[in-house]
């Protein structure tokens, strides 16, 4: 599975039954709601990295991702223009691109 497979079966939830779905379930709560679910997800992630537990934090960052994706459907952003700006940003020092932005 890709990125790309996961955001469309998001995008494709969007008007399904809430009763059926758990994403429709998430997107019908608000993206603020998205948003408060994905945080508590990288909590989640940090504790099992910090315990270095890879089994579980594999777990965790599947949530991340998934709860990250299904965030940004809330918000009508589109992963290929995440992808795009990470690609725009390909080449570029870190630390130059954050000087950049500052």
């Amino acid at each position: 599975m890709t990125l790309e497979d996961l955001f469309a079966t998001i995008e494709a939830r969007k008007g399904a039954d809430p009763e059926s779905s758990w994403t429709a379930k998430l997107l019908a709560k608000g993206p603020e709601k998205c948003a408060e679910k994905f945080g508590e997800e990288a909590v989640e992630a940090i504790i099992e990295a910090v315990k270095d537990d890879k089994a579980a934090l594999t777990s965790e960052a599947a949530d991340v991702l998934y709860h990250l994706l299904v965030m940004l459907a809330a918000r009508d952003v589109v992963l290929g223009d995440v992808m795009a700006e990470l690609a725009r940003r390909q080449g570029t020092s870190g630390i130059a691109e954050k000087a950049a932005r500052e």
